[in-house]
Formats: structure tokens, sequence, C-alpha cells
């Protein structure tokens, strides 16, 4: 059978086979070409946790209870490593108040600092980080409060600082799985949904506060309108779990710090770390010598308080002759390594327990929305148990680190673990607010107003950013910043370093300058930034309003609008590092230095199994397409 003419096309020529069916016209192939660069799938979409192993209904007697035992092996494993793991968060915040502790107490001395409402932002954010607890800064905020050493009015911007604080820690933990591109791109961007959260209601809602206070007014009133009498102590939820295994390790008095902010001589002599558990207060009236007496009665009576030290505490550092620093910086040590060991357990197990059809149930029961009309509820319920699991473990640290692995993973979604963080955010107030409730009477009224602040600052953002999907752009943000450091996975330190610790620092130095040095530099460069955002969102949706010169970034330099330049040096750098040190091990692992002399010492950085990189001795320079490949570090 003679094949069917070639038919004239506008398309290239390409051969063609030619299959000869019997009984049948012959069929011309094109030839097979690949279509992988034309189907690109969505990184953002939720992975398929496909189960290889067994189904339940070809298993036997045997390996059905096998599989059971195995199972419920895992669940109780699971368990263990959720315990290690907050364990282990509230061990790292007792070494970090160990190491910074005191250091917090006298930033927060400086009154006349903190009445600088950037500065005071800055410093609730930096005493949050060195303590990694925004209920420690807020409790020390209160104190000075109460004391009346800080007006309510000057307090609110270092509420706002602890409320960026607190959300660095779940960010530090997406970076243990830095070694999967795909799940550091959801972790990463499911954990600093968190941080642009804070930080665009900071931005709103700080020179709203400062123009027209209207956090202090509302709290003011609603202080005043309700006759709140002094309550019980906040409960003990979680740490009736935790505390008989974390105060067998270390036991702090949170009373040193707040001495310090509040300004007791004898409180910066003594350690944080806890001696005596039970103590007595006698008062006792007793006559005490007048000074500088100048008539003959030089004594008057006054009620001494004596503490009675009753019994000591029980932990590991009871009689340690270690300074606080040391044993801070040996709590830090020991409760990372804690930390990102479990979480690298946890995500394991994880992985290997949500497959088949218990994943699907699980993302469905999480990530699915209520049918129509009632879907919008869902990000609301959401909210509610962001805040009831954050209530129940007292920490928004704790919960929103829980669940950024399985953001990782993809359990779930970044849509569902932002309503999630905006429920934590309110959830760790409730506590605040029951601790400011058990405060004295004549301290109540201003306790319990700051708290109130924290909260009504968070629901304020809230209804800035949530209600309509078209203003949440923490999601948008995180997602944006998510590519970037799955590609550049080096720019994940640099952010964390940069928006917690060197801007932060830099914007305090300037503060203590005054503020004509604070605006004479920060307002130019905050007018730089709004321009290019302007530029950026002109460019992409309405470029024919900016002139020609503006449509792209072309006409600066590369290393001012590409990472690109930048990701070469630090991979040149990295390959350096670790060409000397191949170099150093193989000189002492080899006898013969002269071997070397001979032989191509090369590195090998992997993306994945099918992508190497080789550089060889005699190479001075990377070529740009073998730098650019070689972003695995």
């Amino acid at each position: 059978m003679a094949p069917h003419s070639k038919m004239d096309t506008s398309c290239e020529e390409m051969p063609t086979e030619v299959l000869d069916v019997p009984g049948k016209s012959s069929a011309a192939m094109a030839p097979a070409l690949s279509t992988e660069p034309l189907i690109e799938d969505n990184p953002w979409d939720l992975p398929e946790l496909q189960d290889m192993g067994v189904k339940w209904a070809d298993l036997d007697t045997k390996g059905k209870i096998l599989r059971v035992l195995i199972t419920v092996g895992k669940l109780i494993g699971l368990v263990g490593l959720l315990y290690m793991f907050v364990c282990s968060l509230d061990i790292l915040s007792s070494g970090f108040q160990l190491v910074g502790g005191k250091a917090a107490g006298d930033i927060f001395q400086d009154n006349a600092v903190l009445s600088n409402p950037l500065a005071g932002l800055v410093i609730g954010m930096l005493v949050t980080l060195l303590v990694q607890s925004s209920s420690t800064s807020s409790s020390i905020v209160v104190s000075m409060v109460s004391s009346g050493l800080l007006k309510v009015s000057t307090a609110v911007p270092v509420i706002m600082g602890t409320n960026i604080g607190t959300s660095v820690t779940n960010t530090i933990v997406a970076m243990t799985q830095v070694g999967d591109r795909r799940k550091f791109r959801r972790a990463f961007a499911g954990a600093t949904v968190h941080d642009f959260f804070n930080w665009l209601s900071v931005l709103v809602l700080l020179p709203l506060e400062v123009a027209t206070g209207y956090l202090v007014k509302l709290t003011g009133l609603i202080v005043k309108s309700f006759h709140i009498q002094s309550g019980e102590n906040a409960p003990d939820l979680l740490n009736v779990i935790t505390d008989p295994l974390t105060l067998s390790i270390i036991e702090l008095d949170e009373t040193v710090i707040s001495g310090i902010a509040t300004g007791d001589p004898e409180a910066k002599n003594k350690s944080l770390i806890k001696m005596w558990c039970k103590t007595f207060q006698n008062t006792t009236l007793q006559n005490v010598t007048v000074e500088n007496c100048t008539d003959g009665s030089c004594w008057e009576l006054k009620n001494v308080t004596e503490i009675i030290n009753i019994k000591k505490c029980h932990h590991i550092f009871i009689n340690t002759t270690l300074s606080d620093l040391s044993v801070g910086l040996i709590l830090l040590f020991c409760s990372l390594l804690v930390l990102c060991t479990c979480l690298i357990l946890i995500v394991k197990l994880l992985n290997s327990m949500l497959k088949g059809q218990v994943a699907v149930v699980i993302k469905k029961i999480i990530n699915t929305d209520f049918p129509f009309p009632f879907g919008w509820l869902t990000g609301y319920i959401a909210i509610i148990v962001g805040a009831g699991m954050t209530f129940i473990v007292q920490s928004s640290s704790v919960f929103t680190s829980a669940i950024t692995p399985l953001v990782g993973i993809g359990v779930i979604s970044i849509e569902r673990v932002y309503p999630l963080s905006l429920g934590a955010n309110i959830g760790t107030t409730t506590t605040a607010i029951l601790a400011a409730m058990a405060s004295p009477g004549e301290t109540l009224a201003n306790s319990l107003q700051i708290a109130l602040v924290h909260l009504f600052f968070n629901l304020s953002g809230i209804l800035l950013w949530y209600p309509f999907p078209f203003t949440r752009l923490p999601i948008r943000m995180a997602k944006a910043l998510g590519n970037i450091t799955a590609q550049y996975r080096w720019f994940a330190f640099c952010y964390i370093i940069l928006c917690f610790f060197a801007i932060p620092l830099l914007v305090f130095g300037f503060s203590l300058a005054g503020w004509q040095v604070l605006v004479g530099v920060l307002v130019p460069i905050v007018v730089v930034l709004v321009f290019a955002i302007v530029v950026n969102v002109l460019q992409k949706h309405k470029p024919q309003w900016l002139p020609s010169c503006l449509r792209s970034w072309d006409f600066l330099p590369l290393w001012a609008h590409s990472l690109e330049p930048w990701d070469r040096v630090v991979v040149v750098m990295a390959a350096r590092c670790c060409c000397c040190c191949k170099c150093c091990n193989s000189m002492t692992g080899d006898g013969e230095t002269g071997k070397h002399e001979n032989k191509d010492n090369g590195l090998e950085m992997y993306d994945n199994p099918t992508i190497t990189v080789e550089i060889k001795e005699d190479k001075k320079t990377l070529d740009a397409p073998e730098i650019l490949k070689a972003t695995s570090l």
C-alpha cells in the first residue's frame, strides 16, 4: 500500500513514519516529541501521597495484625516526638532567657528610648527574639505598666513588636526542610505568611495608633465599662504534661527580668536559675532606724517582710557553679539538637503514615470548604480552631511550628494555614488576658488594658488582611518569597537575618541618635521602596502607563534587579570552601602528596540524582551554566 502524499503546511517539515495496517488505510505518524517543557506543574498544588504498599484486602491475618501493630507504634512514636518537640521549645525559650534575659530587662529599663514609637516597636521585637517567648516579653511590659514606669500609650508599640518577634520560630523550623525544594517552598511560605501578616498589620496600624490612639481609647472604654474583678491565675493546660520533664532540667526565676526592667537594684545581682521552689513570706512589725533624724526619736514602726526558704528545686542545674550564660548556651545547643531531630523524625513518620486513603481523608477535612453558600465560613472556622489550639498549648510559636512541617509535606495548603496562623495570634492573647485577670486590684485595669490592646491589634489586622480574597496579600507575598527561596535557598538565611536582626538593629541605632537622624535616613529609603513597588505593579498590569525606560529594569546593572549574580558569588564561595576542605581531607588521608598533583580534584554538588556539577582544579573560574545548576546549596 502506497503511503499518503505529504500535505503542505506552514510548519517546519518533519519526518514521518508510515504504518501499514492490514484492512485499513495507512496512518502517518509524526515523530514523538517531548512535551516536558509544555507541561508545568503548579508548585503550590498539594502532592498526591500514594500508598505504595500492599492493600489491606490483600493481606492475610498475620499481615493485618502486623500492620495494625506498626500503625499503633507509629502513632505512639508521633505523640512522643511531639511531646519532645514541645518540651525542646520550652527549654529553648529558657536558654534564650538565660543568655539574653538580663539584657532584655536592661533594654526595657530605658524609658527615654521607649517613648519613640518606632524604637519601642523594635525593642519589643528584639526582646522577644532574645527570650523566644512573646508571653515573657508581654509580661515584662505588663509589669512595667502596672508599676507606673510605662504609660499604656507608650507600651502599645512594644506589644506590636512582640507580635512580630514571636513569628520567627516557625520560620526557623521551616529551614529543616531545606533539602527538598518542593517541601521547602511550601514550608517556608507557610511559615512566612505569619510574618507578612504581622509586618503589614504593623505598617498600617502603628501610624494609625500614633495619629489617633484608637487602641488605647477603645480598650480604655472597655475596661471602664466592665467592672472586672481580679480572678484566678491563668490555667495550666499543656504545662501540666510538659512541666515534669522541663522543670527537672531547668527552672527559671521569672521575677528577675521583671525586677531589672522595673529598676530593682537587687535583681541585677541575682541568677535567673531558680534555687528555692517553695518559700514563705513572713511580715512583722519592727522598729526601723530613721536616717538623718534630727529630733530625739530615731526609731519608727514599719512592716518588714522576710522571705524564708523552705524547699529547694530539683532540676539538674541546682548546684551548678556555671554562670547563667554558660548554662544558657548548653541548653540552646541541646534543645536545638533535640528540636531538629524531632522535626526530621516527625516529617518522616508523617510521610509514612499519611498515604493512601488516610491522606485523602485528612486533606479533605482540613482543606475542603463548606458547600455553597457557606464556603466563606470555612476560613473563620479555621481561625477559631487555631485560637483554640493555641489556647490549649499556650504558645503561638508551638502551634505554628507544629503545623509548618505539615505544610511542607503537602497535608495543609497555604490558603488554610493562613487563617490557622491568624487564630494562633488571637489564641496567644487570651492567655495574656487570663494572666492579667489574676493581677491585684490596684493594677488590674492597666494590666487588662495592655492585654486587650494585643487582642484588638490582631483583630484589626484580621479585618484588614482577611475578609476579602483580594485583601489577602500575605498569601501572595509568602508564595512569591517561597518561589525565590526554592530557587535560591541561601536567600532564606538572608531573609531571617535581615528582617529579624539587621534591619531592626539598624532602626534601633538610628532611634538612639534622635528623630532627625531617623527621619533623614528612613524617609528616602521608604520613598525608594514605595516607588519600586508601584513601578513593579504597573510593569505587570499596566505597562502602557509607564515611560518606555521604566517598563523594565534592564537599564539597571544586573546585580541591582536580579539574584543570579549574587547566586554565582555564593556558589563560587561555597565551592571554593568545599574544594579546600576536600583537598585538606585528601591530603590528610593520603600519605603520598605527589599523587594530588596528577589528579583532577573535583567537587560534585547535587540538586537531584540526575544533575551534577564538576569543578576541576585547573579551572580558575566557573562557567555560568554550571554555576546556575549548583544552587542546591
